[in-house]
């Protein structure tokens, strides 16, 4: 079992255990993803990012993967696979040739 399998079994595991399950539709998985990403966002809201509280950081980033894992499981995503696989696809759209020490978006080189 990978790392990743584990979590996910663990985090079903939890929502099974409090019938938490009939509240996970997708919509609803990926909306949790949202509000959990702007409570991160919010942590960092009028501070300089050394004034946040790393504890908090961790918090709120668990809460994010949390959600998009338990929304991969309910789609049958590998999580792994689609990571690598977004990695690959943006590693064309942004070649080190054109993309090293540039924030711009592919369509703006």
């Amino acid at each position: 079992m990978t790392d990743i399998e584990e979590i996910i079994n663990r985090l079903v595991e939890f929502r099974n255990q409090r019938d938490w399950e009939q509240f996970h539709n997708s919509k609803d998985l990926a909306l949790a993803i949202s509000v959990e990403a702007n409570e991160l966002l919010e942590l960092f809201l009028w501070k300089q990012s050394q004034e946040t509280d790393k504890q908090k950081i961790k918090e709120e980033l668990a809460d994010v993967f949390a959600f998009a894992f338990l929304l991969a499981q309910k789609h049958g995503l590998d999580v792994k696979e689609i990571v690598l696989e977004k990695i690959k696809l943006n590693g064309e759209k942004y070649p080190i040739e054109k993309a090293k020490g540039i924030a711009k978006k592919y369509n703006q080189f």
